[in-house]
């Protein structure tokens, strides 16, 4: 199996943490979205697509790199994504992602999140939100969600 991870992580490296426990498991290429061309998405079994939430939604980059993305049948694919609170009620941040993903023609077969360590401009009067995260237990959920996704691809 072949796997690529697209992350934007950019206030406090949470992304980037979450984005290199699955990468090792799924020994996976991680890349900014401006890393890589979108012709080059053809040669992988398995893409990711993660981010921190920013204003209730993945970040700006990630969602534009998606956006402009040819529409066709393409592979299989899973989100991901840290932020410093857990999903509103009514906006379902890794669905939203998904359903867009699928529109441009992946299979999500996936989606992770969990809390991050938090600095968004009111928290940062108080210090933010959700110290230490990801932590070890964190992390160890996203060792576990890569490795269910491991095996439901062939290996090559």
């Amino acid at each position: 199996m072949k796997a690529l991870i697209v992350c934007t992580s950019v206030s406090h490296g949470n992304t980037k943490r979450v984005a290199e426990v699955i990468g090792e498991v799924l020994d996976a290429r991680i890349v900014e979205p401006d890393q890589v061309d979108p012709a080059e998405l053809a040669g992988y079994d398995l893409i990711g697509f993660g981010s921190g939430i920013f204003n209730m939604n993945f970040h700006p980059r990630l969602r534009e790199f998606i956006r402009t993305l040819p529409a066709g049948p393409r592979g299989k694919a899973f989100v991901f994504c840290t932020s410093g609170f857990p999903d509103p009620p009514i906006l379902h941040y890794r669905r939203n992602l998904a359903d867009r993903l699928e529109q441009q023609g992946f299979e999500v077969i996936g989606g992770f999140s969990c809390r991050g360590f938090d600095t968004w401009l009111p928290l940062r009067l108080v210090g933010g939100v959700k110290k230490g995260h990801p932590n070890a237990e964190d992390l160890a959920q996203a060792r576990a969600f890569a490795e269910a996704l491991r095996v439901q691809l062939p290996a090559n």
